[in-house]
């Protein structure tokens, strides 16, 4: 199989690295493939790319979609970037938790995240092209957010970024804190919360 597929402490969450074949001309590598997804258990249907390009210090998130919750695969395709995702399904043993994957072009890891997470990243190469793949279209209506540094969840930015100053858009500047008590999906992510 042209894929390793390696879950994470988070029910849901995989990374993913697939077979790379490279000679002096450059490198080949499937990025994706439904017959092995789905050979996995990841049976998701993808309907909608997305790319970003930013630079160092950007911090895109968290975001998520409420009532139309998407799975994202997702990649750097240059640079490198820290990916993380929060559980935001309210009764599973894990929920307010997260996880980080450092996604390294170079390397070709891949990270996918089922609907029912918070979703965001830190750009910490000096630029990053970043890029996704979504099990439901983006409907900016339905968009939900929280505070990348709410201290509930106590992401660990620093960790992988010292000394970094996140950039963060007006938007993501004013999402709301992590409330511990709140309702936000159930275990097949549909949306409970407000």
């Amino acid at each position: 199989m042209p894929f390793t597929f390696t879950p994470c402490p988070i029910e849901g969450l995989f990374q993913i690295q697939p077979k790379v074949f490279g000679d002096n001309r450059g490198y080949f590598a499937e990025t994706y493939s439904e017959r092995d997804f789905f050979s996995a258990g990841l049976n998701m249907k993808f309907v909608q790319d997305n790319q970003s390009s930013s630079t160092k210090g950007v911090l895109r998130g968290l975001h998520f979609q409420k009532k139309h919750p998407q799975g994202k695969l997702v990649r750097a395709l240059s640079g490198k970037v820290y990916d993380v995702a929060v559980d935001l399904r309210y009764n599973s043993a894990t929920f307010g938790k997260w996880h980080g994957v450092i996604l390294d072009a170079e390397k070709h890891n891949q990270f996918y995240i089922p609907p029912g997470f918070a979703h965001g990243f830190l750009v910490l190469s000096d630029t990053a092209i970043f890029a996704y793949k979504c099990t439901d279209f983006y409907h900016p209506e339905d968009e939900g957010g929280l505070m990348w540094n709410d201290s509930i969840l106590a992401i660990d930015w620093e960790a992988v970024a010292p000394g970094i100053i996140p950039q963060l858009s007006e938007k993501d500047c004013k999402h709301p804190l992590f409330d511990s008590e709140g309702k936000y999906f159930d275990s097949k992510a549909v949306w409970i919360g407000d």
